[in-house]
């Protein structure tokens, strides 16, 4: 089974990394970047620390992630006025647009790579979903 769920997610994010490339961003980065955008439509402005924390990604990780993502113009990094060594991070206005459009494409390729279980809306697929978060949630609680 975990031969078969580490297969299927290495083909995901072969995809997603084709799908995306157009949009000039990797999965990686667009995890990071759609993440960060959506804790920031929460009125919250992350720290790099926190981003990852979120994202279940290491830190070093992120930090590298986020530096290419400011060096493209899509995120800025500033300095926490209440604690120096941390840094905030801002989806910038190109940052937002590319956020936009990954997500439209990656819809569209959910929609093509769940079209065996009828697609991406189907009781199946939602099942899918939940199956899968249980047993993310199991993972995340066992920290082998």
């Amino acid at each position: 089974m975990g031969f078969l769920i580490w297969h299927l997610s290495l083909r995901w994010r072969a995809a997603m990394d084709r799908a995306l490339g157009p949009v000039g961003l990797t999965s990686s980065q667009y995890a990071v970047l759609a993440t960060l955008s959506g804790i920031s439509a929460e009125g919250k402005v992350p720290s790099q620390r926190e981003l990852a924390d979120f994202s279940g990604l290491e830190p070093m990780h992120v930090s590298k992630l986020v530096r290419g993502l400011e060096k493209a113009g899509l995120v800025t990094r500033a300095a926490n006025p209440s604690d120096p060594r941390a840094v905030q991070l801002t989806v910038t206005a190109q940052g937002a647009h590319a956020v936009a459009e990954g997500r439209r494409v990656v819809l569209e390729l959910e929609e093509r790579r769940l079209a065996p279980l009828g697609g991406a809306m189907t009781t199946r697929s939602t099942e899918l979903a939940e199956t899968l978060l249980t047993l993310l949630r199991h993972t995340d609680e066992q920290q082998d």
